[in-house]
């Protein structure tokens, strides 16, 4: 690649970033670092794949759901 699409694919990487990381950290308490945020997903859905079937009627989901979800990357939002 020549160094000028390199630095369109970093800008363009960027816009990418900042358009999309409001709506990735809405249910993340504020102020997390990215590395903090990716701790906060794997914790959380280390929890998810552990409720039990009631539980998680509770909180409305299936057991399908929750381990879609849970078995996410926590690089995924």
């Amino acid at each position: 690649m020549s160094g000028i699409s390199d630095v369109r694919l970093t800008l363009y990487a960027r816009e990418l970033y900042e358009q999309q990381e409001p709506s990735v950290r809405v249910n993340a308490p504020k102020g997390l670092s990215l590395w903090g945020l990716f701790q906060h997903r794997r914790r959380t859905r280390e929890a998810l794949l552990a409720l039990t079937d009631e539980q998680l009627r509770d909180v409305g989901l299936t057991y399908e759901q929750a381990r879609h979800e849970g078995m996410k990357p926590f690089w995924r939002g």
